[in-house]
C-alpha cells in the first residue's frame, strides 16, 4: 500500500479528484500504471466503488492529473480520466468541462498559474483531445476564492463561480463530422435513426428526439427507458466513426450519445419551470451507460451553437427555429460554480 496525495473538488454537476502530476509521477513504476493507481483508489471494481473514493455514478467517478504545462503558451495540461464502475479500468478518450471548471480554480490554488490583482484566467490543455480551454476567476486584490454563493442547475450546492471557454476544440472542418455527413442513417432492429456523429470535445452521436417518439425533454426515468435503445445507436455509431471495428466492444466513456429535440416547457428536476423561448435546444445525454443528471459541458460544446463547427441547419430537430449557428470568434463563456474540498491522502493497495 501507499500513499496518493489528492484534492476533492466539485466542478459543476460533476466530483473530480485532481492529482498533480509531481505527486502522482514517482509512483506510476512501483504500482505498474496510472491506471493501476486510479482503479485501486477509486475502488473501481465494486459497482458502488465502496472500497474506495468513486462515488458509484459517472459524475462521481473522475480523475485528472494536472502539471504545469511546457508550452509557453498553456500554463496547465491536464489528463482527464473516467474511471469505471463495477470494473478495473479507466477510459482516457474524453474530456470533461465540468471538471475543467475545477482544475482551473485548482492550478489558482495550487499556485500552478500566477494571480491576478482583478481576474485570473488559467489557459489548459486537456491532453486527451487536444482542446484549449480557459478558465476565469475573480481574484480582487490578488486574493484566491475557497468559497463562494455561484450556483448552476442541475445541484443545489453553491460554490466559486469559474467562467470557462472553449477556444480550440483541436478539430478541423473534416474532422468534426467523421462520416463527412451531417445526418446519417444509423440502422437498429430493422430500423433507421437519424444522428449527427461529431467529434469536438468528444466523439458524441446525437439523435433527434423525434425519432424516438421522445421530445429531447423528459425527466431521468423516462430516458433510463430508452438506455437500451440508445446503447444499441451508440454501439453502431462507434463503428460508422471508426472507435471500434465489428465484433469489438465499444468503450463505456466513448462515444457520448444523446438525443436533441426543438425548445418546449418543460420542469427541472428541483421543480424549476422553464419556458420554451428561454433556450433554443433540448438535450439529453447518456453518460457511462445511465442518464446524465445535467448536461456535460463538452456535450454543450458539440451542441448546434458550439465554437468551430459548420454552420448548418438542424434536420434532427423538426420544429427548432432555424439554422443552429456557431461563431467561432465568440466562442461561449459557461459559468460554473467550483467546491473546492481539502487536500486529502488517499491509501492505494
Amino acid at each position: 500500500m501507499f500513499t496518493l496525495r489528492g484534492t476533492w473538488m466539485r466542478g459543476g454537476t460533476s466530483k473530480c479528484w485532481l492529482f498533480n502530476g509531481v505527486d502522482v509521477d514517482p509512483l506510476i513504476e512501483d504500482a505498474g500504471s496510472l491506471d493501476a493507481i486510479l482503479t485501486a483508489a477509486f475502488g473501481a471494481e465494486d459497482p458502488r466503488q465502496l472500497d474506495g473514493v468513486g462515488g458509484g455514478s459517472s459524475t462521481t467517478s473522475k480523475a485528472a492529473v494536472v502539471r504545469r504545462s511546457s508550452d509557453p503558451a498553456t500554463d496547465v495540461d491536464y489528463l482527464f480520466g473516467q474511471v469505471a464502475i463495477g470494473d478495473r479500468r479507466v477510459e482516457w478518450g474524453s474530456n470533461c468541462g465540468n471538471c475543467a471548471t475545477a482544475i482551473g480554480l485548482y492550478a489558482v490554488q495550487a499556485g500552478l498559474v500566477p494571480v491576478d490583482a482583478t481576474t485570473t484566467s488559467v489557459r489548459m490543455r486537456n491532453q486527451n483531445t487536444g482542446a484549449v480551454l480557459v478558465a476565469e476567476i475573480d481574484t480582487p486584490g490578488g486574493s484566491i476564492p475557497v468559497q463562494g454563493d455561484a450556483g448552476v442547475p442541475g445541484t443545489r450546492a453553491l460554490g466559486v463561480p469559474v467562467a470557462l471557454t472553449f477556444v480550440d476544440l483541436a478539430a478541423d472542418p473534416t474532422s468534426l463530422l467523421p462520416t463527412e455527413s451531417v445526418t446519417d442513417p444509423v440502422t437498429v432492429g430493422g430500423r433507421d435513426y437519424r444522428g449527427t456523429l461529431v467529434s469536438a470535445g468528444a466523439p458524441t452521436a446525437l439523435f433527434g428526439a423525434a425519432d424516438l417518439g421522445l421530445t429531447g425533454a423528459e425527466d431521468n426515468a423516462c430516458i433510463a427507458e430508452q438506455i437500451p435503445l440508445l446503447v444499441e445507436l451508440r454501439s453502431e455509431a462507434a463503428l460508422r466513426m471508426g472507435l471500434r471495428r465489428p465484433g469489438e466492444p465499444v468503450a463505456h466513456a466513448v462515444p457520448k450519445v444523446g438525443i436533441v429535440g426543438p425548445p418546449r416547457d418543460y420542469r427541472t428536476s428541483s421543480g424549476v419551470e422553464v419556458a420554451a423561448e428561454d433556450y433554443d435546444v433540448s438535450v439529453r445525454m447518456v453518460s457511462m451507460l445511465a442518464p446524465h443528471p445535467a448536461i456535460g459541458l463538452t456535450s454543450r460544446s458539440r451542441s448546434p451553437r458550439a465554437p468551430h463547427c459548420p454552420v448548418v441547419s438542424s434536420p434532427i430537430m423538426p420544429g427548432s427555429r432555424g439554422q443552429a449557428r456557431c461563431d467561432s470568434a465568440r466562442p461561449p463563456v459557461l459559468c460554473m460554480s467550483t467546491s473546492p474540498r481539502p487536500r486529502t491522502d488517499i491509501p492505494t493497495r
